[in-house]
This record gives C-alpha cells, sequence and structure tokens, in this order.
C-alpha cells in the first residue's frame, strides 16, 4: 500500500467517485473536495502529495485555483483534467505550474502513469533538496548553481565523495568552474575547518614549481635569505588543488607521485622529508588518459590520482542552466554597482542559448558583467551583452548545423513543458506521434529524463 495522499478537486460528483474508487484501487489515500473552499481546508487537514484538479470547477476557474495553491504549496504537484476542447488551457495551466494535464475520459493506466510520475517527481525533488542541506550544512554550495541533469549527477556525487578523504580528479574546460567544485568537496568535507589552497600548476615556471609547492630551507640557492613553507605544508589538515596539472614536466610528476604514495614532502636543498596530511585535489583541461598514451603524462601519476573522476560539462552542453546563471551573475552584478536589478529581453536570452560559449561560465560571467555596466535601460538587449564582430560567425553556422540545432532544442523544449509525454508533446507540435518519435531517435534523447523536474540548487 502507499502511503499517499490525493486531493481530487471535481464539482462532478460522478466523477469524484469514480477517480476515488480508482485511486483507492491503485493503494492511494485519497481526499475530495469540490470547491476550492473545501480543497484549501483539505489542503490545511492533511499532508496531501497530489492534488488532481478539474479545469472547468462550476462558478470557479481551475487555473485561478491551482495557482492560489501552488502560491501556499509551491511543491504541490497537480495534474489537471481537461476535456479535449481545452487542450490550449490545459497548456496554459502548465507553463503556469502544473506538473501535467489528462484529458477526459481518460483511461485508469495512462492516469496511473501520470501520477506515479508526479509522485516520483515530487520525491526526487524532497532528495535532492534534503542533498543541498546537508551540502549546506557543512559548507557554502550556493555559488554552484544548475537544474540541468548532468549538474544535478555531480552534486549528488560531491557529496558522496565529500565524506571520504579520497584523491579527485575534475575535469573540464577552461571556465566550466573546476575551482568552485574542488572548494565544494573541501567544504563539505571533514577537513572544512583546515586550509584549502588553490594553485595553477601551468601558470608557475618549471625552476620555481617545486619551491612553490614543496618550500625550500634556508640557503636552498643564493637568495634564499630565509626557509620557506611551500603550499603543500600550508595545506596541512586541509586541502590542496592542483589546477593544470596536465602542464607539469615528466620530472616533477615523479616528485608528485613521491608525495601521493609516501604522504611526505622534502623541501629544496632540505634533507629531511616531511610528513604531510593532506588532501589532493587536480583538475585537468585535457584527457589524461591521452596524455599518458602520448607519452606527456606518467601512467603511474595516473593512477594515483585517478581514483575519483568528477567531469564537467561544458556550457553548451548544459544550455537549460545558462537563464539561471545568467540572472544569478546579473544580480550578484546590480548589487555590487547598487544598480536596480535588471531584466533580460527575450531576444537577448535567446542569443544566449544559441551561443556556443567558448569560454564556457567564465565568459558567461564576463559578458554579464560588462551588460549590466552599459545597458541604459532597465533591460538587457542582445547589443548590451554581444558585440557582432566576436558573435556573427559563432552564432551563423551551416545550415545543416543551425537545422540540427533548432531540432533538437525544439524536441528536448518541447518533451520538458510536456513532462516526457509524447502524446501531448506532440499535440503541442501539432505533428504526428511518429514525426516526434523520429526526432527522439535522430538525437538519440531519452524521453523519461523528463519526466522528472528538477529544482534550482
Amino acid at each position: 500500500m502507499s502511503n499517499e495522499n490525493i486531493l481530487i478537486i471535481d464539482d462532478d460528483a460522478n466523477i469524484l467517485e469514480v477517480l476515488r474508487m480508482r485511486l483507492k484501487a491503485l493503494g492511494y489515500y485519497v481526499s475530495i473536495a469540490k470547491d476550492g473552499d473545501e480543497a484549501k481546508k483539505a489542503l490545511s487537514l492533511n499532508n496531501i502529495n497530489l492534488a488532481i484538479i478539474d479545469l472547468r470547477l462550476f462558478g470557479e476557474n481551475g487555473i485561478e485555483l491551482m495557482e492560489d495553491i501552488i502560491k501556499n504549496y509551491p511543491k504541490l504537484p497537480i495534474i489537471i483534467l481537461t476535456a479535449h476542447g481545452s487542450i490550449e488551457s490545459a497548456v496554459e495551466a502548465m507553463k503556469k505550474g502544473a506538473y501535467s494535464y489528462i484529458t477526459k475520459p481518460f483511461r485508469s493506466d495512462d492516469l496511473a502513469i501520470q501520477i506515479k510520475n508526479a509522485l516520483e517527481k515530487q520525491l526526487l525533488t524532497k532528495e535532492i533538496e534534503y542533498l543541498r542541506s546537508q551540502l549546506d550544512a557543512h559548507g557554502n554550495f550556493n555559488h554552484i548553481i544548475g537544474e540541468n541533469k548532468k549538474m544535478l549527477e555531480i552534486f549528488e556525487l560531491v557529496s558522496k565523495i565529500s565524506g571520504t578523504d579520497c584523491t579527485v580528479i575534475i575535469y573540464g574546460e577552461s571556465g566550466t568552474g573546476k575551482e568552485l567544485i574542488a572548494r565544494a568537496i573541501h567544504q563539505n568535507s571533514n577537513r572544512a575547518n583546515g586550509p584549502f589552497i588553490a594553485t595553477n600548476c601551468g601558470a608557475i615556471p618549471e625552476g620555481l614549481l617545486e619551491n612553490e609547492l614543496f618550500g625550500h630551507v634556508r640557503g636552498a640557492y643564493t637568495d634564499a635569505h630565509e626557509s620557506k613553507e611551500g603550499l603543500f605544508a600550508q595545506a596541512d589538515k586541509g586541502s590542496i588543488f592542483l589546477d593544470e596539472i596536465s602542464n607539469t614536466s615528466m620530472t616533477f610528476q615523479i616528485k608528485l607521485l613521491r608525495v601521493l604514495q609516501e604522504r611526505e614532502i622534502k623541501p629544496v636543498g632540505g634533507t629531511k622529508n616531511i610528513k604531510i596530511n593532506v588532501r589532493i585535489i587536480a583538475a585537468s583541461n585535457t584527457d589524461l588518459q591521452k596524455a599518458v598514451s602520448e607519452g606527456t603524462f606518467r601512467k603511474d601519476l595516473f593512477y594515483r590520482i585517478h581514483v575519483m573522476p568528477v567531469y564537467l560539462p561544458p556550457l553548451r552542453e548544459r544550455k537549460d542552466d545558462i537563464p539561471l546563471l545568467a540572472t544569478y551573475f546579473m544580480s550578484e552584478f546590480c548589487k555590487a554597482l547598487k544598480k536596480d536589478v535588471l531584466e533580460f529581453s527575450p531576444v537577448a536570452l535567446q542569443r544566449m542559448l544559441v551561443y556556443d560559449w567558448p569560454g564556457n561560465i567564465r565568459e558567461l560571467r564576463n559578458k554579464i558583467e560588462h551588460a549590466v555596466i552599459v545597458a541604459n535601460k532597465n533591460i538587457i538587449e542582445p547589443g548590451d551583452i554581444f558585440s557582432e564582430k566576436n558573435t556573427i560567425a559563432n552564432v551563423f553556422n551551416s545550415y545543416k548545423d543551425a537545422k540540427e540545432r533548432f531540432e533538437r532544442e525544439y524536441i528536448e523544449n518541447l518533451l520538458k513543458v510536456n513532462k516526457g509525454n509524447i502524446t501531448n508533446a506532440s499535440k503541442m507540435a501539432k505533428r504526428y506521434r511518429a514525426d516526434i518519435y523520429k526526432l527522439i531517435r535522430k538525437y538519440n534523447i531519452n524521453p523519461e529524463e523528463y519526466k522528472m523536474h528538477f529544482s534550482k540548487w
């Protein structure tokens, strides 16, 4: 038996009874209401997990009632009941927060699937919120924003590895937020009270890298008038983040391998090894396994640091997060510059969505900062973000590429709006179901992934 309690709101006594019997047969508890007042009373007295609302209530507007319920119970999934002639209204209800809709007369198995998916979505949302609360209880995770499926999987992985002391390697293009993830791992670990030391191995000349990381003793070389503590020693009882580790020389890699094996360092010019208690988090914008095969990275070091890999997607693979990220950066810069909060025009948002963002999140942040500074109105337009010089080649690819990008993004957005329901998607697109399935197969899209709606982290 299920413990979920479902509220049915309908002014037709026959529909109420039929739904009550069908849902009880499926193992759900059922509460019923004939109008908005009874619905609000039921919601206040019971722990309701899902509501089913008839779009056409006598003397009431089902969408307005739904909006009122969502305002007070924002996490409650709602399924709209509608007749065939009111599908456009049902779509409008989904845009305003309904989970999905089902047309009357409906089949029992269709209703059961809709309810099951909606309840699973609610359960997943609760699990994600619990996960985030666990992360936030140990450290600040709020600067990492995303509701993209790949990012949510990364958040879950971070929550698991943060509780261990294993070595981590983070892969991702420049600007994808590797250091943010490294900080999150540290802040949510049992080393959170210790230091977090970050360094870019690719930005330090080869001759200085060993000195920077391991330190030196007095007299180690001509200008070494005093001993200097290296970054590994400074990170004791904490974590050290080694970015661009792939850019180190084979000679230095041998010394780093010894640190990982023995957990001790030898300062430049020193004769004694110093034990260290440091968690190592490395990062690379290139494939280290490929570097091993090409002979530019040591295989034994690769296996030492490739204990727990984390792969960050580029921004072009998580475009559904662009509006969230852009709004976050815009609000932060408006606050810093003491400007009223701005808005993005629909055209500006569209331009951001078709742009490939070769510089990833760092580029997006920089462009939004520029837009906030130069915007003359309370709305950010495309010209505030982009100049034709640096975007025209990026936006206008070949006709074939542009067509395929449109098809993919159209079908993904269509499935997102319809929560993965192919029938509803085909109705909204005014295409045959076979056409929708053809596009789904063409772009290897899994409709099941769109049956869950993820909340913002």
